[in-house]
Parts: structure tokens; C-alpha cells; sequence
């Protein structure tokens, strides 16, 4: 359970003429997180995953963020966000509040592919001796992570070791079959919030425990800002995946 939680860094000085500041934000399953970085150096960290209160707990984090590091709106270079795919609700909150940011502050919009942001994590954690893969067995790893959908079905891709998606993302009804390509061709480690219902079909992969978090946006956030891939903020819309039914009355009408 991660509760609420704050981790802080050490205070960094920015330089505004080779520094970026980036308020990174990630709404898209049940935690809801935010993350300050300087220069692609995490900064500051807060988080959540006690329910979908997003809407509230996104103002509130990034208002607790900035006053605890002394950081004013003004200094912002960009706002990341996850782009999904995700839960509808989440997504669209997430979105909505970095565009809003965006266009008060007239900084830059840049998405972040959840999934991409969800590996970073996992690759984070392995350098820092946190997941117990050896080096060997790494090397030879494909990554899967995965958000939950329902049910079985999970939003997935796959990547390398070295983050970058070998295969597009998908909607996947989680069965033994699932990913048989990836996984005679090596371990698959599967993780986030979709992974633990599919350990036992799965029973091959090796399963870690790795939430979706606003620090893997961080890193991707510094290249994408100093690459200018930015979002026109008028028309972004969050990546879905799948369209929002609304499932019709069968009552006539008369």
C-alpha cells in the first residue's frame, strides 16, 4: 500500500538557461502522483493510491510540491503528463489540470506514453539493485507492463531493456497463450497494476511488484523538452485506447 507519501532530493539550484523544471503528473490507474524534476533529476515526489480522488488530490499535491520546495508556478519550464492508456476518469483529470497549468503559465504541454512511463520505472528499479533479477537473466528479459483494464484484459506493450517498445500497444484478454512469441524468446517480466491478476496464467513470467508512478515520466519529460516534442494544448486529447461506450436504453421510446 502506498499510502500518501512524500520523498524529497536534495535542493537543486536551477540555471534557467540550461535547466529545465518539469512538473510531471500521472492519474491514469488508482494513484494518482506528481513529480518535480530539475534537469531530469528528480526533485520531489508525491503520491497516492487511496482511491480515485483524483480531481482534489492532484490540485493538492502539486500546491504541497511547490511550497515544500520553494518552487513558485513561474518557474516552470513544461507540464508532463501521462498520456495513457488508462482509466477514462483518471486520464481525463490528469490531462485537463496539466492543460489548464499550460495554458495560465504559457509553458509547454508534453505526454508521456503511460506504458513507456511505467517501464522507466522498472528499468529505474533495476539499477538500483531494487528488483531481484540477475544480470545475466536481465539481459535476456522482455518487458510487459501492464494497466489494468478489466477483468482479464490489460493495456500492454512490450520493450527492450533499454526502454525502447518493440511491439504496439495493445488490449489484451490475459490468457496461458498470451505473448507465447516474447516469451520463448526469453523471460517476460510483467508489473504494474494489471500484472498480478495474470501471474498464475502467466506462470513462466516473472511478476514484480511495480506501481505506475510520475517518476518515470521524469527522464522521458527532459528529452521530449529538450527535443521540443510538445502538444498543441488546444487539441491534445488523452491516448484511451478504446472508445467510451455508452451502452443504449433498449426500452423504446414512444
Amino acid at each position: 500500500m502506498l499510502s500518501a507519501r512524500w520523498i524529497r532530493h536534495s535542493k537543486i539550484i536551477v540555471d534557467r538557461d540550461t535547466m529545465a523544471l518539469i512538473l510531471s503528473i500521472e492519474t491514469g490507474t488508482d494513484i494518482c502522483s506528481v513529480a518535480l524534476a530539475n534537469d531530469g533529476e528528480l526533485m520531489a515526489l508525491r503520491e497516492s493510491d487511496e482511491g480515485r480522488d483524483h480531481a482534489k488530490k492532484v490540485a493538492m499535491f502539486v500546491d504541497e510540491l511547490l511550497r515544500e520546495t520553494g518552487v513558485q508556478p513561474s518557474d516552470l519550464d513544461a507540464i508532463a503528463v501521462g498520456k495513457g492508456p488508462g482509466s477514462y476518469t483518471g486520464l481525463r483529470i490528469g490531462v485537463s489540470f496539466a492543460k489548464g497549468m499550460c495554458y495560465a503559465l504559457n509553458i509547454p504541454l508534453i505526454a508521456i506514453g503511460s506504458l513507456d512511463a511505467l517501464t522507466e520505472v522498472a528499468r529505474e528499479d533495476y539499477d538500483a539493485g531494487i528488483l531481484d533479477i540477475e544480470e545475466e537473466e536481465w539481459s535476456m528479459v522482455h518487458l510487459c507492463p501492464m494497466v489494468d483494464a478489466r477483468r482479464m484484459e490489460v493495456y500492454t506493450q512490450i520493450f527492450d531493456t533499454e526502454g525502447v517498445a518493440i511491439s504496439e500497444v495493445t488490449a489484451e484478454v490475459v490468457t496461458e497463450e498470451s505473448f507465447k512469441q516474447w516469451r520463448s524468446w526469453g523471460k517476460l517480466v510483467i508489473f504494474g497494476n494489471g500484472a498480478k491478476k495474470c501471474a498464475e496464467l502467466l506462470s513462466d513470467a516473472i511478476f514484480v511488484e511495480i506501481a505506475p508512478s510520475a517518476r518515470g515520466i521524469v527522464r522521458l519529460a527532459e528529452e521530449a523538452f529538450k527535443a521540443e516534442r510538445f502538444e498543441d494544448i488546444a487539441y491534445f486529447e488523452p491516448f484511451y485506447l478504446k472508445e467510451f461506450l455508452v451502452i443504449p436504453s433498449k426500452k423504446k421510446l414512444l
